[in-house]
């Protein structure tokens, strides 16, 4: 089976494709841009699996190179994980819409109106969608609705997959739980904001087998959305304490030091309940465990 991953590049896209790779029976494409193929590396952890992935390369801004990537690799799933400006509070409402729904919309036409071996296009979303407050989640859920509106109307099989707050291997050392665990290690103190508002934090490994769950269950309806989360809240400031708890090096999160950022809102939960019945899927670690894990890892939280 040919899956095309766009973002493959990016955190959780780099652990489908190795799962998918593991898995013998697949064929990842990634859809990536052109300077990967005038010389740019691909990140490292790709490159071990070169001979076994194929590029395509397309800016999904411009809907010619997005279809005739597609045509190209003919794929039999598409998974739509490009996006731009997830941790980025101030990202324009041009850059926004260019990427985030212009993007989306060329790959989803390109799939339908220009290909005809695509059966399933997996479009990853975000908790932002539900109360938006910022251009970021704002371009996604224009994005989606979109998809609804050819799911309902020309029956097209796009499904959305709602990526709750993912860790794990491979997350940019800039995000919170990586930056904790590097000064926990350190035995620093870690400054913070207030951390009082949760998150429902959801293992790399998890959200990847959801992400398979979607790829390989059949007669899944079209507009359906499975929310790849725990269900469970938890609050920054106990996730970082969690932290520092398990590598006792010394040091403490210090919240309220540092002001909250701009566009922060609170995060719904996942329905799991819901997803389960979908797509009979649900998380096997719980965040303790999940940075147990993550502690094993000698390469982390910079790889």
């Amino acid at each position: 089976m040919r899956v095309l991953i766009t973002g493959g590049t990016g955190f959780i896209g780099q652990r489908l494709t190795e799962t998918l790779v593991a898995h013998k029976h697949y064929q990842p494409y990634l859809l990536v841009r052109e300077a990967y193929g005038m010389g740019t590396p691909l990140p490292p952890r790709l490159m071990t699996l070169r001979e076994q992935i194929r590029l395509v390369f397309a800016d999904l801004r411009t809907f010619s190179l997005t279809s005739r990537a597609i045509n190209e690799a003919q794929p039999d799933i598409v998974v739509h994980l490009a996006a731009q400006g997830a941790t980025d509070p101030f990202l324009s409402v041009d850059t926004a819409v260019r990427h985030n729904l212009s993007g989306t919309l060329n790959l989803l036409r390109a799939c339908f109106e220009k290909s005809f071996t695509t059966t399933r296009l997996i479009v990853a979303r975000t908790p932002g969608e539900i109360d938006v407050i910022n251009s970021y989640a704002a371009s996604k859920a224009a994005a989606w609705q979109f998809c609804r509106m050819y799911a309902q109307t020309q029956q097209w099989p796009v499904i959305g997959a709602m990526i709750f707050q993912c860790y794990g291997v491979g997350q940019s050392p800039r995000a919170l739980l990586p930056a904790a665990l590097t000064a926990a290690r350190a035995g620093q103190d870690f400054p913070m904001t207030a951390g009082e508002q949760t998150r429902d934090f959801i293992h790399i490994d998890d959200v990847v087998s959801g992400l398979i769950a979607l790829i390989e269950t059949a007669d899944l309806p079209a507009g359906a959305t499975a929310e790849l989360g725990t269900g469970i809240p938890t609050s920054l400031t106990t996730a970082v304490q969690t932290i520092y708890e398990l590598v006792d090096q010394g040091g403490q999160p210090k919240p309220g030091l540092l002001p909250a950022r701009p566009g922060e809102q609170p995060q719904p939960l996942a329905n799991l309940a819901h997803t389960q019945q979908l797509i009979d899927w649900q998380p096997a670690l719980t965040l303790r465990d999940g940075l147990k894990q993550l502690l094993t890892h000698s390469d982390t939280p910079n790889v």
